[in-house]
């Protein structure tokens, strides 16, 4: 019972402690808050549309008004410039007035109707992917939309009906639905896996904070033992599970993006990345010994990790040093594996991987973190007696 005491002490004097720091808290929890409405903020639309292009339009005949109309009739993009100027259509995207261009050569009507083979050209803005591909894929819809009508109509004079020539024409159906990311949207792809990053980062900076600030003040709420670092580890862990329970259960539903594929695996899952961040967390606070200083070092630590996840950069296109580092930070698992759940109704076993990752690095975070831990214990020990003055002979005698 006395260990359990023990524990117990050091679990409320770590909260005592957290609750007491304003910078801390704003970071544990705030953070998360503000992160919630403030990141899914940029991609509420989801889906890019009524992007504006420009039409350079030299053939000036029946078939590229057709291909006009039918571009302008696109829901992702919007026609707001139509000129036979190859140079006014350039100096439009220069200006970002336009986000893509068509190109109509002269002759393409004469080409289509002698049988022969005709093509347009497509250009868009490079600089912002999102409206590069939204105008790109526009375009060419509408381009291959009227090319597809003029196929069919050559087709039906050979076959006796419509309905056999639209099948010569595409003589495989393909019907795309999207299983998870039902709109295609950016933010219910993003969102989610940018979540747990918050969660690991925001715990990261204000552990590694509160320990830079007990380092400079020469003492910490809890002993340097097995009972206070037991302690002191479940609550630092129990951050990551209410922001946890916060995020997956009231902002994926706010935000309206896919969630509950496994709720009963989401649940122990996050009991293992809680564990196993906060672990992770306490190894790194322990090199710090001022409380600016973390937060100089860390913040600039996200994006990088973020592609190191697998996400929104490919992992095969890693180096093959960074694609073992990347499972050194509890987000590579992390991320992967909450996406797999939450976001694809993954089961446990779909995750084992994941886990195993996790419970690893947690076993490392402890053992190091601990180690660190009870030495610098042992080194302030050192620094205290060496501080203390020697008695003097005559002392002694009296």
């Amino acid at each position: 019972m006395t260990a359990w005491r023990e524990v117990l002490h050091a679990f409320v004097a770590t909260w005592r402690a957290m609750l007491s720091d304003s910078a801390a808290m704003m970071l544990l929890f705030a953070g998360g808050i503000v992160y919630s409405f403030f990141y899914p903020l940029p991609y509420a639309k989801e889906t890019v549309q009524r992007v504006p292009v420009a039409v350079v339009d030299q053939d000036r005949s029946a078939l590229s008004r057709q291909i006009t109309r039918y571009a302008s009739a696109h829901p992702a993009i919007q026609v707001v410039a139509v000129s036979a100027d190859l140079r006014e259509a350039q100096d439009l995207i220069w200006r970002n007035e336009v986000a893509g261009m068509l190109f109509i050569p002269s002759g393409l009507q004469s080409k289509v109707a002698a049988g022969r083979a005709a093509e347009v050209e497509v250009a868009g803005n490079g600089i912002y992917m999102m409206l590069n591909k939204a105008a790109l894929n526009g375009l060419a819809q509408a381009v291959g939309t009227v090319s597809a009508g003029i196929e069919i109509k050559r087709l039906s004079a050979a076959t006796p009906s419509s309905a056999q020539a639209q099948a010569q024409r595409g003589p495989v159906g393909l019907n795309a639905v999207a299983l998870f990311n039902v709109r295609e949207g950016y933010g219910a792809y993003v969102v989610p896996a940018a979540a747990v990053l918050i969660i690991q980062q925001t715990l990261l900076l204000a552990v590694t904070l509160l320990f830079g600030t007990w380092a400079e003040r020469g003492g910490f709420p809890v002993r340097r033992d097995v009972a206070g670092y037991v302690g002191m580890w479940c609550a630092v862990a129990c951050v990551p599970i209410l922001n946890s329970l916060y995020y997956f259960g009231f902002v994926f539903w706010w935000q309206d993006y896919p969630r509950g594929g496994n709720f009963g695996g989401l649940m122990l899952f996050t009991l293992l990345f809680a564990f196993a961040v906060s672990a992770f967390a306490i190894m790194v606070g322990n090199l710090f010994r001022s409380r600016e200083r973390s937060a100089q070092l860390l913040v600039c630590t996200a994006m990088p990790i973020i592609f190191l996840s697998g996400v929104t950069w490919p992992v095969e296109a890693l180096p093959d040093v960074l694609k073992a580092a990347r499972w050194l930070i509890p987000s590579t698992p992390g991320i992967q594996g909450f996406v797999a759940l939450n976001q694809l109704g993954a089961s446990l076993h779909e995750v084992a991987a994941e886990a195993v990752g996790l419970v690893a690095l947690m076993v490392a975070s402890v053992s190091l973190g601990y180690w660190r831990w009870h030495r610098m214990e042992k080194a302030q020990r050192r620094r205290w007696s060496a501080q203390v003055p020697s008695a003097s002979p005559a002392a002694n005698q009296l």
